[in-house]
């Protein structure tokens, strides 16, 4: 009997547990389809009620979130999305690009070839999306094949931390690449090259592309800055 009663509260535990993560997912959610904006004010009471919650998970889910650099929580002001920086997205941009070049290497050597194909078509899928969602989602499994492969599990955690916190600079990405055409594809690069055992000129490959497309990015976001600085000094 004992038993029976220890297995069913391991079985609801994870139910409530998983409350706060669920909350922290949809407000990432809603953050790559911009119903919440870098900026804006993100009140417990109203997340509680949009997402049919109490406010004690919300609560949670914003106090995670800020540890992460999602979100900024300050006392009598509630919480908010981060605005975007350009110095945050450099940092970001090259703390990432570090954590990739320790990656590849040791995980070339076990990528299947489906595994090649797989991320190679989410390469692709990337290229041509057009919600900020998918191309999060998409990103976030691409990557996901390439540090599963390094059998190095802490890196692949910090990887994944430093992604979730990016999260809110995908549709920025979208702004600034509106045509796929013009997309940065460096991830292709990656793939095409490492498929062919050419590991150090497909990570030279990528640092390029990767960085020419980030460093548009923080002029855009410079350029909006400095928009906003004018409209403030007239």
């Amino acid at each position: 009997m004992r038993r029976s009663s220890e297995q069913q509260r391991r079985n609801e535990e994870p139910v409530t547990e998983k409350v706060p993560f669920l909350v922290v997912r949809k407000i990432r959610d809603a953050i790559l389809d911009e119903t919440f904006k870098p900026g804006d004010r993100l009140p417990e009471a109203e997340l509680a009620e949009l997402f049919e919650v109490s406010r004690s998970p919300v609560r949670e889910a914003l106090l995670a979130l800020e540890k992460e650099g999602t979100v900024i929580v300050a006392p009598y002001k509630g919480a908010m999305v981060k605005p975007l920086s350009p110095d945050e997205a450099l940092d970001i941009a090259e703390l990432r690009l570090a954590l990739i070049s320790l990656a590849v290497r040791p995980a070339q050597r076990y990528l299947s070839p489906a595994d090649f194909d797989l991320a190679y078509r989410l390469a692709r899928q990337m290229t041509r999306s057009k919600s900020a969602k998918e191309h999060f989602e998409d990103n976030r499994r691409f990557w996901d094949i390439i540090f599963e492969k390094t059998r190095r599990p802490i890196l692949w955690e910090i990887f994944r931390r430093l992604d979730d916190q990016s999260t809110r600079y995908n549709p920025l990405f979208l702004k600034v690449f509106p045509d796929p055409a013009t997309r940065p594809r460096h991830r292709e690069a990656l793939i095409e090259l490492c498929r062919e055992g050419k590991i150090d000129e497909a990570l030279r490959a990528f640092k390029k592309i990767y960085l020419e497309g980030t460093h548009l990015a923080i002029a855009h976001l410079q350029r909006i800055e400095s928009a906003r600085a004018s409209v403030k000094t007239s």
